[in-house]
Parts: C-alpha cells; structure tokens; sequence
C-alpha cells in the first residue's frame, strides 16, 4: 500500500510538473509573440515615417484591425493614403474601400472609385471587382453593365471567387451581356467549387431553367475553364 502511494505521489510530481511546464511554455510563447510584434510594429513605425510605402501600408493596417495598437480608422486612412500616393496598390484598393465605407474618412464614392481605378489598372484582383461593383451599383461612375462585365471578369480570371460569382450573376439577368443560363451556370459551379455558398444556391436556380443536355455541358465547360487557369471560358 506505501509503495502504491508512493508511486502515485510519484506521478502527480513529475506529470503535474509536466503540465505547469507547459502551461508556462503557452505563456511564454504567447509573450514573445506579442513583445515580437510590438517591436515590428515600432519597425514598421519608424520605416513608415521614413516614408517607405509598404511600412505605411503595414501601419494602416494595423490602424484599422488594431493589432498591437489602439484601433483607430482616421490614422489608418492617413497611412494608407500616403503609401497609395507612393502606387503601393494594396494601400490604394484599402483606401478606396474607406471612401466608399465613409472608415475613416467622408464617405465619397467618386474617390473611392479613383483610388480602386489605380489598384485596378496595377492588376490588383479585389480592386477590379469592386471597380465592377462600382460600375454595376453607379456609385461614383454612371450604372455601365458593360463595364462592370469587363472588371468582374479580369478579377475572375485572377480567381476571385466573388467576382466569379458576379460574372454567373450578369450572365443570368442578361447583364452587359447576352442573357445565357448555361455560362450562369458554369460560373456559379466554378464560384462554388471554390467556397461560395451562396452561388451554389444560384446554380440550383439556374438549373431549373435549363435542358437536361445543358447541365453537364455547363459543368465540362465549367471544367474546362479551371483546368486553363480561367483562360479557357467560352468568352
């Protein structure tokens, strides 16, 4: 019975030290960690000051999530817009997003689709749906479908999910172009495939108005245009 007692004080010592030492171990971690961004953040800090422009992009970032610093949109704006005006084109399309959410900022969407326009023209994916967005709703531009077609699909290209979306979208109302269920249909499996709940829905709806021949032919066309890299899409 002492040698049971033993044994089993024996175990509480060296697992429960075991246990307090990992504990410890997740603390510290979590401390370094955070000393380790504090001391990014004072780089990034002193680099944007200096005017590098990615170090301003960073810094606006941390403004407006607050990691690591007070939350606070107007600083972020701020940053964002002098690496913006350096054609840093995260900065650029993060700017344009504060002007058309008024973060920040006065809400403007002729700004805001000046500053997506300049992502946009560098290839920046989300600014070229958003620009498409823009065109699409007329917020700072005048309603143009046609041109809102011509965003969404650069940024669908790119892979931009919610772009692909958008595309199923103009293809279903007949929107910029010619009204056509099976490459609604073919976009919305594509968006779909890639995580958007939401086109997955639209897709069961678009088969509802289709041929039965129709539905795979959209889906090998769906294929096709994944398997090129969305270069192969029946434009």
């Amino acid at each position: 019975m002492r040698l049971l007692r033993t044994t089993t004080l024996l175990f509480i010592l060296v697992f429960g030290a075991g246990a307090i030492w990992a504990q410890d171990l997740q603390e510290g971690s979590a401390t370094s960690n955070a000393q380790d961004y504090a001391i990014a953040l004072k780089k990034s800090q002193f680099l944007a000051e200096q005017g590098h422009a990615d170090a301003q992009y960073n810094l606006g970032v941390s403004y407006e999530t607050g990691q690591g610093i007070a939350q606070d949109n107007t600083e972020a704006v701020k940053w964002y817009q002098l690496a913006a005006e350096q054609g840093q084109v995260d900065a650029q399309r993060n700017l344009g997003f504060m002007y058309e959410t008024g973060k920040g900022v006065a809400k403007d969407n002729t700004e805001a689709v000046k500053w997506y326009q300049l992502a946009a023209d560098q290839g920046h994916a989300d600014a070229q749906k958003q620009l498409g967005f823009m065109h699409d709703a007329g917020k700072g531009v005048p309603q143009d479908d046609a041109k809102a077609v011509e965003w969404y699909r650069l940024a669908a290209e790119q892979g931009h999910v919610k772009a692909q979306n958008n595309i199923g979208n103009m293809y279903y109302y007949g929107a910029g172009v010619l009204q056509d269920n099976v490459r609604a249909y073919m976009w919305y499996n594509i968006a779909a495939a890639n995580g958007n709940k939401r086109s997955a829905k639209w897709r069961g709806a678009t088969a509802d108005k289709m041929t039965l021949a129709d539905v795979p032919l959209a889906q090998n066309m769906a294929q096709e245009c994944m398997n090129s890299d969305y270069k192969d899409c029946g434009w």
